[in-house]
């Protein structure tokens, strides 16, 4: 039989659970660029709530820190891909049928250039864009300064206004997040 204690933590992180389940995959998605694996890392993220619910529940910005997790083990998934690609890279490296002159598509999506950025920039601008949080809020979730937030999101939109070469990068990426992650028409 539970205590009151661990009935009423388990009811409060259930209601967390399901009021912030779906935000946190949505992260996951546009941070790692692999929606196959957002449910993963957001039920995975959530575990690990779960395990420390008492700081959680804690935190001045429970919500915050829910994203700073996602953000860390998105990190370390693509940190992973990176790994494996390389492996890969070397093994096909030594075979001598290297393809000549591959065909580069002439137009990157928001996606595709989103995925070029580095993760700081990226999770900064897909923060501050694609789920309108405060320069404050970013800072929370990803655990660094609103210096740093301005200055990595600024750096990241100029990026991604050389890659899509466009002056109205912050719509278009705003758009397409929405379009991507079928958040377009939902309440936020």
């Amino acid at each position: 039989m539970g205590t009151v204690v661990d009935d009423a933590a388990s009811v409060e992180f259930h209601d967390f659970f399901e009021r912030h389940y779906a935000e946190l995959a949505r992260l996951a998605h546009l941070l790692t660029g692999e929606p196959d694996a957002a449910d993963d890392l957001a039920a995975d993220a959530l575990l690990a709530l779960w395990h420390r619910w008492d700081r959680v529940r804690a935190a001045d910005h429970p919500v915050a820190y829910a994203r700073g997790v996602v953000a860390n083990l998105a990190r370390s998934r693509i940190r992973s891909a990176v790994r494996e690609r390389r492996r890969i890279t070397l093994f096909w490296s030594q075979r001598e049928d290297k393809a000549e002159n591959p065909d580069i598509p002439g137009m990157v999506d928001v996606q595709e250039a989103l995925r070029r950025l580095p993760f700081r920039k990226r999770a900064c601008v897909v923060l501050r864009h694609a789920f309108d949080l405060s320069e404050k809020d970013t800072a929370l979730s990803l655990g660094i300064s609103v210096g740093t937030v301005k200055s990595q999101t600024s750096k990241g939109m100029a990026e991604l206004q050389r890659l899509l070469g466009s002056q109205e990068t912050p719509r278009r990426v705003h758009a397409a997040v929405l379009r991507a992650t079928g958040a377009e028409g939902r309440d936020r």
